[in-house]
C-alpha cells in the first residue's frame, strides 16, 4: 500500500488526504484490492449505511486479531449489533458515566501531583496513559497488576494495521490476551462482581446468555477502545494547544472553551483515523462502481478536513460552531464510549491547565506518531510548565 506508507509514520498525513480529496477521493489500491474513500459524505455514507458497508472482520487477518474481535461490537451488522450494544450501554449512559467524574478528577489530581514540582515530563507516559488505563481497569475489574500489560496489548493491537503484515510479536500477543481474558472470565463465573465482566456474564439476549467469543470480543474492544484512544485524544489536545498561537494561554483563562476545545480536537486530529468496512452488495461511491465483497478504508481523519464540510478545515479553531466530526463514527457503529472519551478528557485537560502554569511542548522535541495508519497519537509528548 505504497500510496499509505509515505504518510504512515509521518505526524502530518493531512496534505496527502487534501490531495486524495481532491484527485482520487474514491480510489482503488491495485495491490490490495481495498477501496479508500476520502471524503466526508462518503465516509459517513460507508460508516453507517450497514446493508451496503458490512463491519464484519475479513478473513485475510493472519495475525490472528480478527479472532480477538469477530464477535464483538465492532464487527458486527444489525440485529446482532443492537442486541449486543444494548447490553453494554448501560455502562455507558450519561447517568453512568458521570457517576465515573470524582473518580476521573482523583485519579487526575493523584497523577499530577506526582509531576507537579518536577517543571517537565513526558505526558504521555505521566498522565494521558495512565489515567483511561486505570479507568477501564477499574470498570472491568482488572487488578491493578497487569495494567502494564494492558498497554503494551494495546499498542501491539493498533500497530496491526492492515498495510503491515503480522508478525510473530503479534501471534504472541494475540495469544496471551486471549488466555489472560478466557482466565478471568472463567474466574469471574465462580467468583460474580459488581464489575463490567460479571455484568456481561449474567446478561442475556431472547434467553441465550452471550457465547465465549462475544465475551472475549467486548473485552479486547473494551481494552483498546477504553484506553489507546482517549490516551490519544488527551495528548493530541495538548499538541493542538501548543501548536496554535495564542489559544493555550485563553482557553487557561476561559475554562469554559475546554469541552468545545475537545470536539475540536477530535475534528482536527482524529485519535481515530480510518475504519475498515466490506460491501455486502455492488454499490457506487463518488462515481466509482464498487463490486460486493470489496474490502473498503473510510478514511475519518480525511472526511473530519473536508472542504466541502468545512470552513478552514486545516485551521484550529476552538470558536467553530457545528463542528459534526466524524471522529467518533456515524449510525448505528457511534463509539459507545464517547461520553466517557470526553469527560476523561476535559477532566484532564483541566487539570492540566489549571496547574500546570505555562504548559509548553519542549522546544526541538523531536515527536513521532504511533506506528498505525488507524490511530493518530504520539509515542510520547515531552512537555515543560512552570513548577509550584
Amino acid at each position: 500500500m505504497d500510496f499509505i506508507q509515505s504518510t504512515e509514520n509521518q505526524l502530518d498525513p493531512f496534505p496527502h488526504y487534501a490531495r486524495m480529496r481532491e484527485t482520487a477521493p474514491v480510489f482503488h489500491d491495485e495491490q490490495t484490492g481495498s477501496w479508500h474513500v476520502f471524503r466526508y459524505d462518503d465516509v459517513e455514507r460507508a460508516l453507517s449505511e450497514y446493508a451496503t458497508f458490512s463491519s464484519r472482520m475479513g478473513g485475510d487477518d493472519e495475525s490472528g486479531t480478527g479472532q480477538l474481535f469477530a464477535a464483538s461490537l465492532i464487527s458486527t451488522d444489525p440485529p446482532r449489533h443492537r442486541q449486543l450494544r444494548s447490553l453494554v450501554t448501560q455502562a455507558f449512559t450519561p447517568k453512568a458515566v458521570d457517576a465515573l467524574a470524582p473518580r476521573i478528577a482523583g485519579l487526575t489530581d493523584e497523577l499530577l501531583d506526582g509531576i507537579a514540582a518536577s517543571g517537565s515530563a513526558d505526558l504521555i507516559k505521566e498522565l494521558a496513559y495512565p489515567l483511561p488505563v486505570i479507568v477501564i481497569s477499574e470498570l472491568m475489574g482488572i487488578p491493578a497488576e497487569d495494567r502494564e500489560r494492558f498497554k503494551y496489548w494495546s499498542d501491539v493491537i493498533v500497530s496491526q494495521t492492515r498495510a503491515g503484515s503480522a508478525s510473530e510479536d503479534h501471534f504472541a500477543t494475540n495469544k496471551e490476551m486471549t488466555e489472560y481474558f478466557l482466565a478471568l472470565i472463567d474466574q469471574r463465573r465462580g467468583r460474580r462482581g459488581k464489575d463490567l465482566i460479571s455484568t456481561l456474564l449474567s446478561a442475556e439476549i431472547d434467553g441465550q446468555k452471550l457465547m465465549v467469543p462475544e465475551l472475549l470480543g467486548f473485552c479486547s474492544l473494551l481494552l483498546v477502545a477504553g484506553n489507546e484512544t482517549t490516551t490519544n485524544l488527551i495528548g493530541n489536545a495538548v499538541l493542538c494547544l501548543a501548536e496554535s498561537p495564542g489559544t493555550m494561554d485563553r482557553v487557561v483563562r476561559e475554562p469554559e472553551l475546554i469541552p468545545r476545545t475537545i470536539e475540536e480536537v477530535l475534528r482536527f486530529r482524529s485519535p481515530v483515523q480510518s475504519m475498515y468496512r466490506v460491501t455486502v452488495a455492488e454499490t457506487t461511491l463518488g462515481d466509482q462502481l464498487i463490486p460486493a465483497g470489496a474490502p473498503v478504508v473510510a478514511w475519518i481523519g480525511s472526511a473530519n478536513r473536508d472542504e466541502r464540510q468545512f470552513q478552514r478545515p486545516a485551521e484550529f479553531d476552538v470558536d467553530r460552531a457545528q463542528n459534526r466530526h466524524l471522529a467518533f463514527g456515524h449510525g448505528g457503529h457511534f463509539c459507545l464510549g464517547a461520553p466517557l472519551a470526553r469527560l476523561e478528557a476535559r477532566i484532564a485537560l483541566e487539570g492540566l491547565l489549571s496547574r500546570l502554569p505555562g504548559l509548553a511542548v519542549v522546544e526541538g522535541s523531536h515527536l513521532e506518531r504511533m506506528e498505525s495508519t488507524i490511530i493518530y497519537g504520539l509515542k510520547d509528548l515531552p512537555v515543560s510548565w512552570q513548577p509550584a
